[in-house]
Formats: C-alpha cells, sequence, structure tokens
C-alpha cells in the first residue's frame, strides 16, 4: 500500500465551510457523511457493509483486487458477513470497492482496517497503517474524520498518524479529527457481531471523540468514550494479553497436571462451578488468530522501548508459544505406547483453522504441529472442512484436505485433533481411528475408549 513519493500539501481551495466539525456533524446525523474503508478484511467488510445498511455511501478500498471484484459482483469473501447483505448493499449503490486512492478527496470520514503483524524479530510491522496514512495526507482533504481500527500500541495514533497528517497543513481538531477505536471482531461468534459489540473510542480533542462517537453510534448499539487514543489503544491490548496471560496459565496447568496423572479439564470444570471469584480458560495445542498470540508483544514491545520488561507477558508467550512442541512430544509418546516410533507414522491432523467453525488460519497451531511432526520424519496429512488447501511451510509444497471415511482414519497410526470443528463426529472418528491425541477435550463425551490421549 503506497501513496506517492510527492510530500503532502493542503488543498489551496476547500468547499467546506470553516467549521468543519459542526459540518461533519450534520452529515452524519442526516447519514449524507461518505464513509471510506481502509482494508476490507475481517474488520473492514463487516464494517463497511454495516455503515451502508445504516444508509451511507461506503467506498471500500483494498489492494487485493480479488476482493474488490468480488464485492463490485456483489460477492461475500468471509463467512462472517452474509452475501445477501453484500449483494443488497452493493444493488443499493451503497457499497463501492476500489484499490485507487485518489478517491479519499470525496470522502467525509476515514476507518483503518488493515493488518498490523509482528515480523519475525517480534517487533511490530506498523508499515500498512503507516502507508494508509500517507495516502490520507496525500489524497484526503479539509474537514475528515480518520479512526484507526487497527490493533497497535499505545501512541502510534499521536506519534504515527498525528504529526503525519498535520503535516499537510491541518490542525487536529479544527481542519482534521482523529480517533482511536480498537475492532473486538470475534470470527465464527453467532452471538457477538459488529452492530452489539461495544464499541471504545478515545479522541485527540473532544470533538475527534465526538464526531467518532456520532459515527460509530449509528451502527453500533453501545458506544464508550475514553480520554485519549492511548487509552483505547490500550483497552484492546489488555483486553487480549488478559486472554493470553490466563490461557498460558491453563496451558501450564495442563502440563502439571500431566506430571501429576490428574485430568485437567475436570479440575477446570469443577473449579467452574464456584459462582464468584474464577473465571475458566482452557488449555490446548496453542494460540491462533489475528490477536491473542500478537497484540501481547506490542504491548511488551511498546514497554521495552521504556526500559520496562513486561514479565507475565513474556511468560505467558513463552509457554503459549511452546504448545505445538509440547503436542508433539504427546504424540510421540502415545504412540511409543502403541509400541510404533513417530518417525515413518502415519499422522492425520484433525482442523487446520486456529479456532472451531471458521475458515481462518493465521497463527494456527496447527501449522506448527504439522511441520514438527513431518521434521521428525511422519507422514502427514490433515483434514479440515473449511480449508481445502494449506500451505504450511513457506516454498513448501501445499497440502491438500484429504477426504475424511472410515477407511481413512483406520490407515492412520495416529489422529491428532486440534480444531473442534462442530461439524465432526467425535464417536464415530474415536471408533475408527487405531489412535487419537486429544488436545481440545473434544473427545470428553465419548466413553470407554482406550485409544484416545487427552492433552
Amino acid at each position: 500500500m503506497s501513496a506517492t513519493q510527492e510530500a503532502p500539501r493542503a488543498p489551496e481551495n476547500s468547499d467546506l465551510p470553516d467549521n468543519y466539525a459542526g459540518s461533519l456533524a450534520e452529515k452524519i446525523k442526516n447519514r449524507t457523511a461518505r464513509v471510506a474503508i481502509i482494508g476490507l478484511g475481517y474488520v473492514g467488510l463487516p464494517l463497511a457493509v454495516e455503515f451502508a445498511h445504516a444508509g451511507f455511501d461506503v467506498t471500500g478500498i483494498d489492494l487485493d483486487n480479488r476482493k474488490v471484484e468480488a464485492l463490485s459482483e456483489g460477492r461475500s469473501y468471509i463467512k462472517d458477513v452474509a452475501g445477501d447483505a453484500v449483494r443488497d448493499a452493493v444493488e443499493a449503490g451503497k457499497l463501492h470497492a476500489t484499490s485507487d486512492f485518489t478517491v479519499l478527496a470525496d470522502v467525509d470520514t476515514v476507518s483503518i482496517c488493515v493488518p498490523t503483524p509482528l515480523r519475525k524479530t517480534k517487533d511490530p510491522d506498523i508499515s500498512f497503517i503507516v502507508a494508509a496514512t500517507e495516502a490520507i495526507a496525500t489524497y484526503g482533504r479539509a474537514g475528515q474524520l480518520i479512526v484507526l481500527e487497527s490493533t497497535t500500541y499505545p501512541g502510534t495514533t499521536d506519534e504515527i498518524i498525528l504529526p503525519r497528517i498535520s503535516a499537510a497543513g491541518y490542525e487536529v481538531g479544527k481542519g482534521f479529527f482523529l480517533a482511536f477505536s480498537p475492532e473486538r471482531v470475534d470470527p465464527g461468534n453467532p452471538k457477538y457481531q459488529t452492530a452489539n459489540i461495544p464499541k471504545v473510542i478515545g479522541g485527540v480533542t473532544p470533538d475527534c471523540g465526538n464526531l467518532a462517537r456520532a459515527l460509530y453510534s449509528t451502527i453500533i448499539d453501545q458506544v464508550i468514550p475514553v480520554s485519549s487514543p492511548a487509552a483505547a489503544e490500550m483497552v484492546k491490548l489488555l483486553e487480549n494479553t488478559f486472554r493470553a496471560v490466563n490461557i498460558g496459565m491453563a496451558n501450564e496447568l495442563a502440563m502439571m497436571c500431566a506430571k501429576l496423572n490428574i485430568d485437567v479439564w475436570e479440575v477446570i470444570d469443577a473449579a467452574a462451578t464456584k459462582p464468584f471469584g474464577f473465571m475458566p480458560f482452557y488449555p490446548g495445542p496453542g494460540l491462533g488468530g489475528h490477536c491473542i498470540p500478537i497484540d501481547p508483544l506490542y504491548l511488551s514491545w511498546k514497554l521495552k522501548t521504556l526500559n520496562y520488561k513486561a514479565r507475565f507477558i513474556e511468560m505467558a508467550s513463552e509457554i503459549n508459544t511452546d504448545m505445538p512442541n509440547y503436542v508433539l512430544d504427546l504424540v510421540a509418546d502415545a504412540l511409543n505406547d502403541h509400541a510404533k516410533p513417530i518417525r515413518g507414522s502415519k499422522v492425520l491432523v484433525l482442523g487446520a483453522t486456529y479456532k472451531r467453525d471458521v475458515e481462518d488460519v493465521r497463527e494456527s497451531p496447527a501449522i506448527d504441529i504439522i511441520n514438527l511432526l513431518a521434521q521428525k520424519g511422519s507422514q502427514v496429512d490433515y483434514h479440515d472442512p473449511y480449508v481445502p488447501d494449506l500451505q504450511t511451510e513457506e516454498g513448501h509444497t501445499r497440502l491438500h484436505s484429504i477426504e475424511l471415511s472410515a477407511g481413512a482414519l483406520a490407515g492412520y497410526d495416529a489422529v491428532v485433533i486440534v480444531t473442534d470443528h462442530s461439524s465432526y463426529d467425535w464417536e464415530w472418528i474415536a471408533e475408527h481411528s487405531q489412535l487419537v491425541v486429544d488436545t481440545r477435550n473434544a473427545t470428553k463425551a465419548v466413553k470407554n475408549r482406550a485409544n484416545i490421549r487427552r492433552l
């Protein structure tokens, strides 16, 4: 994503009034504000559809021409976004898609929903945010509201976006308006989606916050204001750090229970009956997705720049990152108990996505487990109803999901449950498999099966 090499500048002539805040507030109220969304992935597409259905004219911007083409044809490419919803918005003329950033000159609000991955060194990669900001500074105009939704470290809005837009000749809170509002997307969640997930918003100035709240209140049931963009950035990192640390504790508890020959799942379920002071978290094969494995490390990196070590984050990350290796050892021990070496054994991995009933494989522990098994000499296949093909390592041959049958299951020395999709029949899988290694407690209802080894 790149704008231009020319230095950004403010337009010489603007047809907008001096009272930009009042004018934009009126446009938002009347649904005449033109909305732009940069990044049309799991965050941007649902947001664009919601704004379109609320009556706004929405332009989605993405460099992936496949997404632009799909939306232009009224097709959804994300499971959580209904195809009918996209088609209706496009046919009504309320949703448009393009890869041309010059359209930013014609919009009133811009929501930035671009990826924020980690580099191989585990440092934040905010290059997509920077590129989007440069595009806005180059092609945007006075009076626009800019809202960053991409998860990032505290200070990004003030330190990265604010000076770049200000350099175009605008004053924040007067010539343009800037806020941070963290995305809270939970792919595959049938209960909580964009409209009914409370939205946290922190503006750089009071007018910035008020305009952002006014905009998002048109599509979201509850908007939660906080004092600053940095506070809103920290809210998102707290949410996912809380989960990462507690999952890390559950994973270590699983290892401790294994040493003590105690069923960790029984322990957690019993503890969860306490009506106060306890919230259950469960162990698993490792963290995955676009948030929990990554977001806490953004916070840890930021604190390192201030000469502070985020000890809980570092410890939880170490435990969670090592879980695929623990699963590898579990598979090796289970095979050994069946008088089989891991080298040369045929192993089937069930589930490639990072969580059940989604098609998302980002940061999925299944990929690490497949690679580790292959490195140990196992013949590895996988099955996932949502993932027909899987790239396990850069430059390696792409794997294809096998056809699942009783005969196929019986042909593997071990079946490893990594993702507990609801479409799987666990009783049937256990019945036809020689050995099942269950990392999700998916087979808890399967009784009297000596061939099951649980995490």
